[in-house]
């Protein structure tokens, strides 16, 4: 087999999902050949996935038949030959519906294959003084988990061109495992941070007894100690979902608040996302209404300009501007949150039963946004692997005032509706004796982007019903 000149860069799958082959142009003339043997810019919009290497390696072999045996890596790896010709096979030793997948095909320098995290690869020389190069996307560690699998495994049948007999193999290589033994390797874990707050709870029941799921509050994994970037092996994680944030509105309009909003809201997240990106991690990140003044006349949308009015605001909108650098990258913009504990929904359903009549905001409008939606649309958005940037998340239906969803409580708990009582936001806080932070009048958001990807959140209406039937 010669090398064969001239090809266009291609991307194909394989029948292991993840595993790509990539045929790369080779350019030959008298002196020899050249090729781009890794280029960014060339080969991710062809379709291989970014995947941040930190390390190139060669593996140089002079007989023909040297066998490398099946390893399994915690890492993703580039596989491209230099010199020779190798045969390949592919082992899928992760969890899941594909284990035990095999794929084999030939390399050349002509021909190269991505190898996802977890699928098992052996390499078989068909040529002398074959050199074969690899890049990984992270450093070697005593701590890394790997799995290996016998290279004469009857399950997986791999046609080797030159019998095992006949070849050069380690003894190691030759006492691994049969694939019935193997214990497949798990997939990458999700970790959700400020996991005792109220997305927190939900996100714990939207991922019951999914292993993947790790969940620290501040106890376990304070955002804002020294030494984050060492608290964990980030490379073992493919998600991190940043449910931690300082949430005291009016607070934040004190020295004291503004410092802890900044802090929370903007500093600890910074060193989230650039944790993020440093080893490819996905960042999930929840936003606020609070990041528009609420002038605009009709919903918002995810490309309208942010114009924070308070300080709350501009921590959740610098917040957005430091998670957007981060490559892989969801945030999800909200209004008017509904969880456990105390709440304005719980807060009216209680004074209608303790026969109290309040006075209510009737000047601003916006949707709810029930936890349960926030856990579900993270979720959904991580499966469907929807592109990354901004999404509007709250409920659907026709928006409503906070004292049209007061007056709502009490009629759904059994109590006259009349018996709440609409007011300004000025007249609200005239006698407030601290600092009011400014509310956005209009926290109506656009839900089309997300509803494009196949989410469709319910009426408010619905969802209200429920929340205090539960």
């Amino acid at each position: 087999m010669t090398i064969e000149f001239g090809k266009h860069l291609t991307v194909t799958e394989t029948t292991i999902p993840g595993l790509v082959v990539l045929e790369l142009p080779v350019h030959g003339d008298s002196r020899g050949w050249f090729k781009e043997n890794w280029q960014l810019e060339k080969m991710v919009p062809a379709g291989l996935p970014d995947f941040g290497p930190v390390q190139n390696n060669i593996s140089f072999n002079d007989a023909v038949g040297t066998t490398r045996g099946i390893h399994a890596e915690p890492w993703d790896k580039y596989v491209s030959v230099a010199t020779g010709r190798i045969f390949g096979a592919w082992v899928d030793l992760r969890e899941g519906p594909t284990f035990g997948a095999v794929f084999t095909t030939e390399l050349d320098p002509s021909r190269a294959i991505y190898v996802p995290r977890g699928v098992g690869n052996s390499y078989q020389t068909l040529e002398p003084d074959t050199a074969y190069t690899y890049l990984v996307n992270d450093h070697w560690s005593a701590a890394a988990t790997y799995s290996f699998l016998n290279l004469a495994d009857e399950t997986a049948a791999i046609a080797w061109p030159i019998p095992l007999a006949d070849v050069e193999i380690s003894e190691k290589d030759k006492n691994h495992p049969r694939l019935a033994d193997v214990t497949p390797i798990p997939a990458k874990k999700i970790l959700v941070v400020g996991a005792n707050g109220q997305l927190g709870l939900a996100l714990r029941a939207e991922y019951v007894d999914d292993p993947r799921l790790e969940f620290a509050g501040r106890e376990e994994l304070d955002l804002a100690a020294p030494g984050l970037e060492t608290a964990r092996r980030w490379r073992d994680y493919a998600t991190i979902v940043n449910a931690a944030a300082y949430t005291a509105v009016d607070m934040a309009e004190t020295a004291e608040g503004r410092s802890e909003a900044w802090g929370a809201n903007v500093t600890a997240l910074t060193t989230l996302a650039r944790i993020a990106a440093a080893h490819g991690i996905t960042l999930v990140h929840i936003s606020s209404d609070y990041v528009f003044d609420g002038t605009k006349d009709g919903a918002y949308t995810e490309q309208d300009p942010l114009t924070p009015l308070g300080v709350y605001g501009q921590t959740k909108a610098a917040g957005d501007q430091v998670v957007a650098t981060v490559p892989r990258h969801y945030i999800l913009r909200t209004s008017w949150v509904i969880g456990e504990g105390n709440n304005f929904v719980r807060t009216m359903a209680s004074l209608a039963e303790r026969g109290i009549d309040p006075k209510v905001v009737n000047d601003q409008t916006g949707r709810l946004t029930f936890t349960p939606t926030i856990a579900a649309a993270v979720r959904h958005l991580l499966e469907t692997e929807a592109p990354f940037g901004v999404y509007n998340v709250t409920s659907d239906g026709e928006p409503a005032t906070w004292f049209e969803i007061a007056r709502e409580v009490f009629a759904l708990t059994g109590h006259d509706p009349l018996r709440v009582t609409g007011v300004s936001t000025e007249d609200y806080f005239a006698a407030a004796t601290t600092r009011v932070a400014p509310r956005p009048r209009n926290s109506v958001l656009d839900l089309r982007r997300v509803q494009e990807t196949g989410f469709t959140p319910l009426a408010s209406g619905v969802l209200l019903r429920d929340y205090l039937s539960s």
